[in-house]
Parts: C-alpha cells; structure tokens; sequence
C-alpha cells in the first residue's frame, strides 16, 4: 500500500481553491494569489522558477504539489492553416484541439470530454461515444499547450477560446467553470469573457447556472426550427426540445448588446428549404441573437450532404430578409480532419503505427520513446 499521498496538480485548482491549499499548508493567502501569478507564465515548469517565493516553500511544494503540462503531442497543419493538435492523455485516452488563424484573431477550439454522449447524426465525435469528462487541468492545459508552440513558431498570441471541440461543455459544468475561471483571472491566463464562447446543443439546467456563473458567449447548436428534425438528427431534443430551449435562450442571462449564437449546419434535402428558413425565422423572433450557417463535412455520416452553394445563398438571404444577422462560416481544416464534427480522436494511431512499423524493421530506437510531435 502506498502511503504516500498523491500530489496536488496545481492545474486543477481557481485562485480561491490555490488560497486554500497554500492556507493547508501553513501559508498565507496571498501566497496562493502569488502561486497563480507563476503557474500560467510561459515557461516556467519547477517550483525552483518561483523566485519571489521562500525556498522553504519552494521545498513544500515541490512535495505537496505538481503542475501538470502536454510536453509531448501531435501537430498537423492544414493547407489553410488550422492546426489540429492530438494530446495524449496519462490514462491513453485522446483528445482534440484545433487553432483557427485568422486576420485579426487566433481562435483555439477547445475539448472540455473524450468522446461525447449527445449522439448528434452528423458529428464524428459523438459516433465515438462517451467516455469520460475531462479534469481542469486537462482542460487549461489544451491552452497552455497551444500558447506556447503559437508563441515558439511565430504564430502570434492566442486571442480567443471557443469549446466546440470534443464533447458536449455543459455536460462537464463543474470542471468547465473552474477552467473559464482560471481562463478570465488576470494572474491566471487573462482572457476576456467576450473572447470565450461555450457551445451547447441544448442542455437546459446547465445553460441557466453558466448565464447565472459566467458573462462568456452562448453558442447554441441547433441545426433545426421542428422537434420532428431535430429529433432526428439530436437525440437531446427528445429530453429538451426546441420550445423549452428556446425559451431558455429567450431569458438567457447576458449583457446588453451581446446576443446569442445559433449554430446550423445545412443538410441537403433535410433543413435547407426555404419553408425551413421561414420556420427559422419565425422560431428565433425575439432573441437577441446571431446565426451561422454551415455546411455538413463530407467526412462525416454519409447520409447526409451539403446543399449546393445556390441552396445555402437562398437560406441565408430568407433569413437577412426577416432582419438577422447570417454568417456562412467556412470549413477549416478538413484535410486534416479537424473541422467541425470531424474531431474523433484519432490523431494519435497514425504516429503510433508508423512508430511501430520502424520498431518492427528495426529503424526505431525502442527504449521508451513517446511518440514524436509533428511539426
């Protein structure tokens, strides 16, 4: 029996939890303030880093605690320059994260489960199933990761966060809260709310308590205006549909002037009529919100196809004519599978394979060496 008890992982822990665990080992508050302040600089990976801090204190902590990080992980560059980062997890599982450079921003997408419970028709992650809710830690380093190999390789600063990677984020609240509070923390990593958005396909309860927590963005994905489709294509229609949830989004808890943003991915023959754009419009009377239209990736379900770019035109021009503001946002990413609903976690088995293939002609050095990072 190991009577050694378990490190703390510092990543896991708000400033309030860093004040109280500093307080259980006999120091005082402000040293957990100042413990946050190192955790998230760049670079700094040992307490013996922490230079304002009492070297007996160093000594304590380096018996009491950790700072997890993703040293080791996959990177694949798409021909339009997302970036889809594979991390590998200390029990194997797999997760996703995809940068998204543009003109005046670089987004990270961000995974908050492995897998995913929600079972959408048209989502490649949510074909793996779930497997289990990430930690804080798990969640914050994704970040740090991205942060740090952007800031290495010229890629500028990372300016917004959007968790519309892998699983669904409301279904891991908890945890969720803990990394937007270390996300939005002046000493932790200082993003601004208006600069993290948190997606959902509708879970109810928990859309109130991050209206109530929370001033960040509300992405709803909603991809139908009828219980009878998006049934179909979300099974958590069926324990929350479309009246209960847009009533929700109606009283959703925001600032002025920030309005929510429904998502809608356009299946042919299936949500893209112009009946459809009507119905839409009509169901989305009196939120305050912004809508983007996408078109389904080909890598996903084949039975379901992107209408035609006309289609998509006609869709969009219903629903401006009824006063919205429409965007067709573009695909990024899909030759590299890191586009939206294309994340399924297997980022990793390609390295792996090859790793292996070498191992078994006799060109790989086989003494415990992780897989490489792609550059």
């Amino acid at each position: 029996m190991n009577s050694h008890p378990a490190k703390t992982d510092l990543k896991n822990l708000t400033q309030n939890q860093l004040v109280r665990f500093v307080e259980s080992l006999g120091q005082p508050s402000f040293r957990g303030r100042q413990l946050l302040a190192w955790i998230y600089k760049p670079g700094i990976t040992d307490f013996s880093q922490m230079t304002d801090l009492a070297k007996e204190f160093r000594a304590v902590l380096t018996r009491s605690a950790t700072m997890s990080r993703f040293d080791d992980f996959q990177v694949e560059c798409s021909q339009d320059g997302a970036v889809k980062f594979a991390f590998l997890l200390e029990d194997g599982q797999l997760i996703e994260s995809v940068l998204i450079p543009e003109e005046d921003r670089n987004t990270l997408c961000v995974s908050s489960q492995v897998g995913c419970a929600m079972g959408c028709g048209f989502c490649l992650t949510g074909a793996m199933g779930f497997v289990r809710n990430l930690s804080t830690a798990e969640i914050v380093n994704q970040v740090c990761a991205v942060r740090d190999w952007a800031l290495a390789n010229d890629r500028g600063q990372l300016t917004n966060l959007v968790f519309m990677g892998m699983g669904e984020p409301l279904a891991n609240l908890d945890r969720l809260l803990d990394a937007i509070s270390i996300f939005t923390e002046q000493r932790g990593l200082d993003f601004s709310n208006r600069r993290i958005t948190v997606s959902t396909c509708g879970l109810v309860p928990q859309m109130k308590k991050l209206g109530d927590l929370t001033d960040v963005n509300l992405a709803v994905s909603l991809h139908a205006a009828s219980d009878e489709v998006r049934s179909r294509l979300m099974p958590i229609n069926n324990r929350y549909p479309i009246a209960e949830l847009i009533e929700t989004c109606r009283s959703y808890r925001q600032k002025r002037r920030k309005r929510i943003m429904f998502e809608y991915t356009l299946l042919d023959g299936i949500n893209n009529s112009d009946h459809d754009a009507e119905q839409l419009a009509a169901l989305l009377r009196g939120v305050p919100c912004k809508i983007n239209l996408l078109a389904v990736n080909p890598a996903g379900n084949p039975a379901f196809s992107s209408p035609e770019p006309a289609r998509i035109f006609r869709f969009q021009h219903i629903l401006r004519s009824r006063g919205y503001t429409v965007f067709i946002r573009q695909s990024r990413g899909e030759d590299i599978a890191a586009a939206c609903g294309q994340l399924a976690g297997k980022g990793w088995q390609k390295v792996e394979r090859e790793e292996k293939e070498k191992i078994a002609d006799g060109r790989a050095d086989v003494g415990g060496e992780q897989p490489p990072v792609i550059p």
